[in-house]
């Protein structure tokens, strides 16, 4: 319930009106208890400093600075945020350089600790964070000391306060006595006056009393002192005009923007309002209810801004209990592929990013919930860098073992054993699909080492068998055949047909084997020249010979003896590819979401939409090409 004391307005006829105004008590309690809660650490020159983003010794620095300032408001204010987050950075370093001890154990208690020698001399510790938490709790116990002291010094001043403003009433009791010389207590009354104002807060235990006797005092001066009345209207009138400027005060505050700041503006004018003297009987009343009118007006948007703030911080602490709920859960995920940790790191940044969207909880909820937060999202993050750092070890080891392949494969490439060295290349492909991956800088470079070595080997072998396989000009026969069939062919209207007729005639071609190779040159020439006779605007002569290479390698795997080999590499290094550029992709389709609306903006975007239709375009041809590979192995 609201402190109220009762102002006693002085009538022409020495009537006494009583109107309710909150007490100076009062009003220091609303302005206390209902200030709108902050999350800056401290406000210095305009700039807010974070404390838990410095280090300990600018934290140390910072304090001493204030507390040689000597400013105690200063100090007051943010004594206890400093030393939250200096026994927070504090735990951070000591986890980060490997001291961190669970509290309660035999190292904890004793980590530290300055010692003393058999002498009674203190010795300092050897740990550097024990010696910055010793610095940090002896400015904080200087601070306490002063603190304590500037406490007892306003108490002091206060009691002072007191004991001035009941002299001053009796100096008025006094004048009283003298009222009949009217040229001297009028002025004497408001030098009285004037002193009042000027002095300071009271002990609040006094306030309010102290405050009932100086009104009952200057309400007897009014009613009891024998002043003329031209002094006495002047008076009036005076009063008037300020009281009245007080209310057009009040009734601006009403339609302010910032209810808080009206609200604290409102007090102020309530002090000037109980320091001014009455007015005339018939302004009393209508005076006082229309600045009572504006009071309630600023006050209960006051009360629904903070209630409406505490529901909105209810919505704030679910909203984020939800978003910790996700973080935790996915925190929990036990991952055992690089693709996973990927997945699931998008998935925290995008938690990360809808958390910053949403606003502060209550103050004793905010700090809980964002360490909450906080620690789902470094545990996941800890994990990560752990299988990273395990990750690393297994690449290199899986490294070693595909370099201990390649000399083994090399050192067969020069056998003309065929079956026995096919077999056991065969058997190293075998164990080299086995072998988990590498780190891609060094993918490429193992692999075609390999490859070199094995080609080397089956390429002889094939050159050795290919002079007596009557195959190869069976082979030769039907390619002239469907030379001339590409020839004979006559256009469609529709592209498709042509299209989906080029691609017949494709995969005919590449269905058949090796033809002589003293013929080889000849005769894909004389295949590109019929080709381009109908089909120059459709062709993708990359994308052919990419199709073209992978058939003979399936091709040739099937005639030759070799078995697959050659193919599960090829099929390895094509998913490679399917994953880098569907990654790629993604990153291109994440960046999207990146740019504001403008001209420049606009042009990126559309560069970027072009290379992810690219992008597409080539998973469609690599799947095709995997999708080949599967069906013949």
């Amino acid at each position: 319930m609201e402190e109220k004391t009762t102002a006693l307005n002085v009538q022409e006829n020495g009537e006494i009106k009583e109107a309710e105004v909150k007490t100076a008590a009062t009003v220091q309690k609303a302005d206390t208890e209902q200030q709108p809660e902050t999350h800056a650490h401290e406000i210095l020159d305009g700039s807010v400093i974070d404390y838990s983003t410095k280090s300990l010794s600018e934290i140390l620095r910072l304090f001493q600075e204030m507390i040689d300032r000597g400013d105690q408001q200063e100090l007051y204010k943010n004594a206890d945020i400093i030393k939250a987050s200096f026994y927070k950075v504090l735990k951070k370093e000591k986890i980060a350089s490997g001291m961190f001890m669970q509290p309660g154990s035999e190292e904890a208690a004793t980590a530290g600790e300055v010692k003393k020698t058999q002498e009674g001399e203190e010795t300092i510790s050897n740990n550097p964070f024990a010696e910055m938490e010793r610095g940090f709790k002896e400015l904080y116990s200087k601070y306490k000391v002063e603190r304590a002291g500037y406490t007892k010094e306003q108490e002091k001043g206060k009691e002072e306060n007191l004991k001035l403003k009941l002299g001053i009433i009796d100096s008025i009791n006094m004048l009283l006595e003298k009222a009949e010389d009217v040229n001297h207590t009028f002025p004497a009354f408001r030098e009285l006056q004037a002193k009042w104002k000027a002095l300071g807060a009271v002990p609040q235990e006094k306030a309010k009393e102290l405050w009932e006797n100086y009104n009952r005092t200057i309400e007897k001066f009014y009613d009891y002192i024998k002043i003329n009345n031209e002094f006495r209207d002047i008076d009036f009138k005076k009063n008037l005009e300020a009281k009245t400027e007080l209310c057009k005060k009040a009734e601006n505050l009403v339609n302010a923007k910032n209810v808080v700041n009206a609200f604290n503006e409102l007090q102020k004018l309530h002090e000037e309002w109980k320091d001014l003297g009455p007015v005339a009987k018939d302004e009393r009343e209508p005076i006082w209810e229309r600045f009572k009118a504006a009071t309630s007006l600023i006050n209960k948007k006051h009360q629904e801004y903070f209630e409406n703030l505490k529901e909105q911080q209810k919505k704030n602490l679910a909203g984020k209990n939800e978003l910790c709920e996700s973080a935790e859960k996915i925190a929990e995920e036990r991952l055992e592929e690089s693709s996973q940790w990927n997945a699931l790191s998008k998935k925290m940044e995008d938690l990360q990013a809808k958390w910053k969207t949403i606003g502060f909880a209550s103050k004793k909820d905010n700090q809980k919930i964002y360490d909450r937060f906080r620690a789902a999202c470094d545990k996941f993050y800890n994990a990560k860098r752990d299988y990273y750092a395990k990750f690393k070890d297994v690449m290199q080891e899986n490294l070693k073992k595909k370099e201990d392949l390649c000399a083994e494969a090399e050192k067969l490439m020069a056998s003309d054993d065929w079956k026995k060295t096919t077999d056991q290349l065969i058997n190293l492909q075998k164990v080299w699909r086995s072998v988990g991956p590498v780190a891609r800088k060094q993918s490429d470079v193992v692999w075609k080492r390999f490859r070199a070595a094995c080609d080397a080997f089956f390429d002889k072998k094939a050159k050795h068998f290919g002079g007596n396989d009557e195959q190869f000009n069976e082979n030769l026969t039907a390619k002239r055949a469907i030379i001339e069939q590409i020839k004979a062919y006559v256009p469609k209207e529709s592209k498709d047909d042509n299209i989906v007729a080029l691609r017949e005639f494709q995969d005919k071609w590449n269905g058949i084997g090796f033809v002589p190779f003293k013929e080889k040159e000849t005769i894909v020439r004389e295949y590109d020249e019929a080709l381009n006779l109908h089909f120059k605007d459709l062709r993708d002569p990359e994308e052919e010979k990419k199709m073209s290479r992978l058939k003979r390698l399936i091709t040739d795997a099937k005639s030759s003896g070799k078995g697959d080999r050659g193919i599960r590499f090829e099929r390895e290094k094509l998913l490679a590819k399917f994953h880098k550029v569907e990654s790629d992709i993604s990153t291109l389709e994440n960046n999207m979401g990146f740019f504001a609306k403008s001209k420049n903006a606009d042009l990126i975007k559309e560069d970027i939409k072009k290379k992810i239709a690219a992008g597409k375009e080539e998973l469609k041809q690599l799947e095709n090409k995997i999708k080949m590979i599967d069906k013949n192995f």
